[in-house]
């Protein structure tokens, strides 16, 4: 008797068996383990891999592929949580994977369990659909390690892909990317993320002796309002303009009669392709030194100043052409909706796999991550699936 085709898991069903593993960062807490029970009988080939680094937790990741050649199509996504936060104040366990008129509940469901269980289900029915027969691969990249430091997650596995001379033909990250209704919003890029940390020194004093003491808080504030009162740029067909944010500046001083010896402030730009990493440090440098002298002078304490510059990440951009048109396409039949081609928002583990292949994100609504009570609507996990079935149709349909 001929072989019966493995049984598709229901995306509802798998998202509910992720939440129900407490997976904050960096615990795996058994969630790779459903995940790989759920791939192993749809015929991926699935490898554990724990990464480890000084200073940082070790993290289990999934690399799991069907298929040995062609091109390889990869979802990428994370099954490790944030923390629940005050869990008294959820109406329901974090952890329950209840479905409570129509929305399932708890902590991943929208950020992004609910997404990964439903691109399982998806290369499951796109499989069968084929009789199990592919001209190229379909694999999954999952990390547990995508709110934490990234550090053991996803750079280390594309390093070990690399290594055994394994590609990845393009990407699709399963990240909540809608602002209100599914099908609003596709990602096509990240802006760069690059912070800076500006100590300036003094000579702490009395207040009424202010001869006797330097105070370094207005050369502080001068560099900073050189930083904040240039406009970046204007922004481009992808991106809108690089933005500049001081979020803290503080001394430390509990006392109002005394002239502090240092002041400090951190800032963070979000910049766009029209800047790069290496011009905005030259550019926060120079207006450091206008104020306070060159780098590293040696004359004393007052003046000087320390820069601490610090890439969050590179900004990026998949080109529109025949594959974004494509996952677009499949977004518009799974939604009734035309995504918008978008660069907002923060960054993501795609800022690694850019390197790699072209990469789009497309997921859930995210209204509700990283809150109490965080939910999603059943009917989009179900109507995910269905796009990300028509992603994998698109793709492989798409001449090589």
């Amino acid at each position: 008797m001929p072989q019966s085709a493995p049984a598709v898991p229901a995306p509802l069903d798998l998202a509910q068996a992720l939440i129900r593993c407490p997976s904050v960062t960096p615990a795996d807490k058994g969630a790779l383990g459903v995940l790989e029970a759920a791939l192993v009988p749809l015929g991926f080939r699935c490898e554990r891999l724990r990464f480890s680094a000084p200073g940082t937790p070790d993290v289990e990741n999934l690399y799991a592929r069907w298929g040995d050649g062609g091109r390889n199509f990869c979802f990428a996504g994370h099954t490790d949580v944030v923390p629940v936060g005050d869990a008294t104040a959820w109406t329901v366990d974090p952890f329950a994977g209840d479905v409570i008129e129509g929305r399932l509940y708890g902590r991943g469901a929208t950020d992004m369990k609910s997404a990964i269980a439903a691109f399982v289900a998806a290369a499951g029915r796109f499989l069968a659909g084929g009789g199990g027969r592919l001209d190229g691969s379909i694999s999954l990249l999952i990390t547990g390690d995508e709110e934490g430091p990234a550090i053991n997650g996803t750079t280390k596995v594309l390093q070990w892909l690399a290594e055994r001379g394994e590609a990845l033909s393009a990407c699709v990250v399963g990240e909540p990317t809608n602002p209100l209704r599914l099908g609003e919003m596709m990602k096509i890029g990240r802006r760069g993320s690059l912070t800076a940390r500006i100590t300036v020194h003094g000579i702490q004093g009395h207040v009424g002796y202010p001869h006797l003491a330097d105070n370094p808080l207005p050369r502080l504030l001068d560099i900073l309002t050189m930083l904040k009162t240039r406009r970046l740029d204007g922004g481009n067909a992808h991106f809108e303009p690089s933005n500049l944010e001081i979020t803290t500046v503080d001394v430390g001083n509990p006392a109002n009669n005394v002239i502090p010896a240092a002041a400090h402030a951190v800032l963070n730009i979000r910049y766009n392709t029209e800047q790069t990493s290496a011009g905005l440090k030259s550019w926060i440098t120079r207006c450091c030194e206008a104020v306070c002298g060159p780098a590293g002078r040696a004359d004393a304490n007052a003046g000087r100043f320390d820069l601490v510059l610090e890439d969050g990440a590179m900004p990026f951009l998949t080109e529109p052409g025949p594959f974004v048109a494509a996952m677009a396409e499949a977004v518009q039949a799974g939604t009734g909706r035309v995504p918008e081609l978008s660069t907002t928002g923060g960054t993501s583990d795609a800022r690694f796999i850019q390197a790699f292949c072209p990469v789009v994100e497309f997921g859930l609504v995210g209204q509700t991550m990283h809150k109490v009570d965080e939910n999603v609507l059943v009917a989009d996990i179900a109507a995910l699936s269905q796009v990300y079935e028509g992603m994998l149709r698109r793709f492989f349909a798409l001449q090589s």
